[in-house]
């Protein structure tokens, strides 16, 4: 078969998207009340007017406690009005919708919850620490049937709103991810163990899901090609939970990498720095948190393009379906070699939130590289009251992000 242009439609599941262009999942903090607010519609509106072929929205937590962050979306059905004003927004300008759902089990840096937080395995929850979620415990058969039944219910309000994907968010060591990793998962149940054995609770959420929509809406896994440190989850590893997916209905995995306690530097391909984060985090015990997450940068990094290429390769060698390849694309060059490689889309997050017209520039032969110089800096506005943007444009509106999305 030729190899495809990025511009060319693509179909995922039930939907087609217009180009292989994908913004990928990155917190906006973008947020009203736990919803949409009119700033996150501008933000995803701008990208689909800008050329996305889809636009993913950022961390929805499928319950109360599933949230990171208290500026995150929390799915719910009081909030569907906000969704929808979202979802029609994006379709206004040609582009697809996905809502990134997820619950961050033992990883929740910036909210007090009552009792151990929920992971696969118990024991001292590291990513919690300062904030005095010191432990984390076990779930059992009734919690993760719960937590199923909350990947659904967040499911079926994004589709009742109007959204045409799911990306269930496995890496980075959030829940889903803390089943699939070594560094989380010490179980010795069927839930734990072998690669096989620890994706299977993930895959059994993922069913579920596809059961309940996957008739109208594609569902998307994100995954972790690898851990990046040592006793992580391995390429081999991404490989397996690759195949086990596939065979649970997904319509699409992403491929991303890295864990953001253990291995931040790794999921970006260069290193934070601390000065960019001084500015926005004011909270003596989030700044104390984010120097010690930052202390295992390794020195003298520097960032390349396609710095998981070589990782991707090998879990594009061992399934069939649908990949979208993420990871310091940055050009129109490092797309046409993603669609060389035989990846069936290209997920860019830094580069879209520099320039949300990127893809129309590419098309039209205005620009063929971002310069977005992977400084990390757009990460650090998480923690502003305007939400995240490029270090080198101007700030948001304010007054938008303050606004629910339906007002």
């Amino acid at each position: 078969m030729p190899t495809p242009s990025p511009f060319s439609p693509v179909q995922i599941g039930p939907i087609t998207l217009p180009n292989r262009f994908i913004k990928s999942g990155a917190n906006e903090a973008m947020c009203w009340n736990g919803g949409p607010s009119k700033a996150l519609v501008k933000h995803h509106r701008d990208l689909a007017a800008g050329g996305v072929g889809m636009t993913t929205v950022a961390y929805g937590a499928v319950s109360k406690v599933g949230r990171t962050l208290p500026n995150q979306i929390w799915i719910r059905r009081e909030i569907l009005p906000d969704l929808k004003a979202l979802a029609d927004g994006v379709h206004a300008e040609g582009a697809r919708i996905s809502m990134q759902i997820t619950h961050g089990g033992s990883f929740v840096t910036a909210l007090k919850v009552k009792g151990p937080t929920m992971s696969a395995s118990s024991g001292i929850n590291k990513a919690g620490l300062l904030r005095g979620n010191y432990f984390r415990r076990a779930m059992n058969e009734s919690d993760m049937s719960q937590v199923t039944g909350e990947f659904v219910d967040a499911a079926r309000i994004c589709r009742e709103a109007g959204f045409d994907a799911v990306e269930l968010h496995m890496g980075h060591g959030y829940l889903l991810n803390q089943f699939i990793s070594p560094l989380s998962n010490k179980r010795k149940d069927r839930y734990g163990g072998s690669a096989e054995n620890r994706a299977r609770f993930p895959a059994r959420v993922l069913a579920a899901v596809k059961a309940a929509v996957g008739k109208e809406m594609a569902v998307i896994a994100k995954i972790n090609v690898a851990d990046g440190v040592p006793g992580g989850a391995t390429v081999e590893d991404g490989m397996v939970t690759a195949k086990v997916l596939e065979a649970a209905g997904a319509d699409m995995l992403v491929l991303s990498g890295g864990r953001n306690v253990e291995s931040n530097w790794f999921m970006f391909g260069s290193p934070f720095q601390y000065k960019h984060f001084a500015r926005t985090v004011k909270s003596p015990v989030n700044r104390l948190m984010l120097r010690l997450a930052l202390m295992s940068n390794p020195k003298n990094m520097v960032f390349r393009e396609m710095y998981f290429l070589e990782y991707s390769r090998q879990i594009r060698a061992a399934v069939k379906m649908p990949l979208g390849y993420l990871g310091g694309a940055k050009s129109l060059a490092n797309a046409e070699t993603a669609m060389g490689e035989g990846f069936d889309c290209v997920v860019m997050a830094r580069a879209l939130i520099q320039d949300s017209g990127l893809i129309n520039k590419f098309r039209n032969g205005e620009v063929t590289v971002s310069p977005c110089d992977a400084c990390n800096a757009c990460s650090s506005y998480i923690y502003d009251p305007s939400g995240t943007r490029c270090e080198y444009n101007p700030p948001n509106d304010l007054a938008l992000n303050r606004q629910r999305a339906s007002a």
